[in-house]
C-alpha cells in the first residue's frame, strides 16, 4: 500500500506570515513560492471573511499587500473568465482552495502596444485543485484563467504576485487587439470597496 503525504490545512493569516518573512529575492524563485502554497494548503474556512461574490464577473479580494508581494482571494461563480492577460513583469503563483479552475497559456507571437494589435496563439492548459497550485511561466506570461460550467462549481484561487501592480495587458486572440486597462479591488481586508 502506497502512502500519500496530506499537507495540513493552515489559516490564511499563516500563510501570509509566511509569505512575509520571505526575503523579497525569493518571489523570483518560482518553485520557493509555489512549494510553500503546495506544502502550506490554505483552510477554506479561514477565507470566509475575504469571499465576496458577483454573478457577472469574478472578484478580485486583497488579503495582504505589501512592496514585495500581494496576495488575492479571486471568487469565481460558474462559468466565469478572465481576460487574457499578463502581469506586468511580476511573477504569479496560484492555488485552489475551493473548487478546481483551468489556465490556459499563450504565446505572443507579435505584439505592438501603440497600434493595439497582437497574434497569440494558445499553448498549455494547466488545472488548479486543492492539491496543485501552479506558477506562471513568466518566458510565456499570458493566460486566461475559467471556471467551466461543466463543473458546476464555484471555485476560489489565491494569487500570489511578485509586487503589487494596478494595471495590466489584455488581448483578444479572435480580433487580434491588445491594450492596458486598470485593475480594481471589489475587497481589501474584507471589506467591500465602494464603487
Amino acid at each position: 500500500m502506497s502512502q500519500v503525504a496530506i499537507s495540513r490545512k493552515v489559516p490564511v493569516q499563516q500563510l501570509v506570515e509566511q509569505l512575509e518573512a520571505l526575503p523579497e529575492s525569493a518571489f523570483s524563485d518560482i518553485d520557493r513560492v509555489r512549494e510553500i502554497l503546495r506544502t502550506s494548503p490554505v483552510d477554506p474556512d479561514s477565507l470566509a471573511p475575504y469571499l465576496f461574490w458577483d454573478g457577472q464577473h469574478y472578484t478580485r479580494n486583497l488579503i495582504d499587500k505589501t512592496q514585495t508581494f500581494e496576495l488575492m482571494a479571486i471568487c469565481w461563480d460558474i462559468g466565469q473568465v478572465s481576460s487574457i492577460h499578463n502581469h506586468r513583469d511580476q511573477n504569479c503563483w496560484m492555488a485552489a482552495p475551493i473548487g478546481k479552475l483551468m489556465v490556459q497559456n499563450y504565446r505572443v507571437i507579435s505584439k505592438d502596444l501603440d497600434n493595439h494589435c497582437c497574434n497569440i496563439e494558445p499553448t498549455d492548459l494547466v488545472e488548479i485543485n486543492p492539491a496543485d497550485p501552479c506558477a506562471v511561466d513568466p518566458r510565456e506570461p499570458v493566460h486566461s484563467v475559467f471556471n467551466p460550467r461543466e463543473w458546476n462549481q464555484r471555485a476560489v484561487s489565491l494569487h500570489v504576485y511578485s509586487r503589487p501592480f494596478d494595471s495590466c495587458e489584455v488581448y483578444s486572440a479572435e480580433k487580434g487587439t491588445c491594450g492596458d486597462i486598470a485593475l480594481h479591488y471589489t475587497s481589501v481586508n474584507g471589506v467591500l470597496v465602494c464603487k
